[in-house]
């Protein structure tokens, strides 16, 4: 089966198609970058490449990480964004396409959940690409909501990264989740009825 990919902006909905997914099709394999790199930022040799960049003020007194104070710095700072980029992406991108290789020969499906998927080229690692879009009134909403941000702070974290609408344009296919989550459901669902005639096709 081939290795598909699922991006899309910061709060558009990519967590809860992959939860259709998951339930429409318990024995496919999913790779979520999100939990990789917060297990990441638990390792030892990782908290010390952060501590070198951006000092102790990210870390307690105790010396644990404190990651809302970590994501309010690269938020607002391009180049810290970067930095941290950096120190994660290298590791995540092993991790998953290391995954995807060994999964080639089985007959299940492989998704890999990837908010920053074509800001990192990781889409060269995919067969087909997905990205979960929804109006930007809606994105905003959700974000609000998500991170109990302020709208200014919630604008700024949509505008860190790669504009939806050059998303969108590269992708193999949208979803939109401009609606409700039966929608979702319907889209995962003929997405995989197409892959599967694809792959019977290829035969």
């Amino acid at each position: 089966m081939p290795a598909i990919g699922i991006t899309g902006g910061i709060s558009t909905g990519k967590s809860t198609f992959v939860e259709c997914l998951r339930e429409l099709f318990p024995a496919a394999t999913f790779f979520d970058a999100d939990a990789a790199a917060h297990a990441l930022l638990n390792r030892p040799e990782v908290q010390k490449q952060i501590r070198r960049e951006f000092g102790a003020q990210v870390f307690s007194t105790a010396g644990d990480l404190n990651r809302t104070k970590l994501r309010a710095i690269v938020f607002a700072d391009a180049t810290k964004k970067r930095a941290l980029e950096r120190i994660l992406h290298p590791r995540i991108r092993r991790q998953w396409r290391t995954e995807a290789k060994g999964h080639r020969s089985s007959p299940n499906f492989f998704f890999a959940d990837i908010p920053l998927l074509y800001e990192t080229g990781g889409e060269t690692f995919c067969d087909r690409v997905v990205v979960v879009a929804c109006s930007q009134k809606l994105q905003l909403a959700h974000l609000r909501k998500r991170m109990s941000v302020k709208s200014a702070e919630a604008k700024q974290m949509i505008n860190s990264q790669m504009p939806l609408e050059e998303k969108i344009r590269r992708a193999d296919h949208v979803v939109w989740n401009n609606g409700d989550r039966t929608s979702l459901v319907e889209q995962a669902r003929f997405l995989v009825a197409l892959w599967q005639r694809q792959r019977r096709t290829k035969k």
